[in-house]
């Protein structure tokens, strides 16, 4: 195996990262793609390379894409206040980082989902107009719709991003495979 083909592999190798990365909070995802693609530009040259640099970087941008519409749209069907999307970003936050107490198995994973429902819910519930009444039973029901709405616009872009990012790697298989020898 010559040089260029084994700097290939590690490029797709790095590229087949961002398909787990897409639902694992401990791997960058869709990021992954342009460093693959980087690796593979600084193997075979800027004039034949170009081409699966520009996929994975579109590809990257969608992501963030799908990923700011899928908060956005999740919440504001249901008119959520600034607050639950702060709130669902600490939560993201704390939960990732194993903060929530007595976290059950799975850790990251989980606390990736319950942290953003916890702070959406959490920032709506403090923040939504009196028109719902002092912390009554409506307020409640409606903070944690706001809660689940978030999280549901949250697993719709990871879908989204795990879509993107298996056409990420079969793009770049099909793009660059031309330009190996034998």
């Amino acid at each position: 195996m010559n040089r260029m083909e084994l700097l290939w592999w590690l490029a797709l190798t790095i590229q087949l990262l961002a398909i787990p990365g897409t639902f694992l909070p401990v791997l960058p995802g869709l990021m992954l793609l342009p460093l693959g693609a980087g690796v593979w530009v600084w193997a075979a040259g800027w004039s034949s390379a170009w081409p699966e640099l520009l996929l994975a970087s579109l590809i990257l941008l969608l992501g963030w894409g799908a990923d700011l519409l899928g908060v956005a749209l999740g919440a504001a069907r249901l008119q959520a206040t600034r607050w639950a999307y702060i709130g669902a970003a600490i939560g993201l936050v704390v939960g990732l980082l194993g903060l929530l107490p007595a976290l059950p198995v799975g850790g990251p994973l989980i606390g990736a989902l319950l942290g953003p429902l916890l702070g959406a819910s959490l920032g709506e519930l403090l923040t939504a107009s009196s028109a719902l009444g002092p912390l009554g039973l409506e307020r409640l029901r409606r903070s944690v719709l706001v809660g689940l709405a978030v999280v549901a616009g949250m697993l719709v872009s990871r879908v989204a991003q795990f879509l993107l990012a298996l056409v990420g790697v079969v793009g770049f298989v099909l793009l660059s495979r031309v330009l190996l020898p034998g």
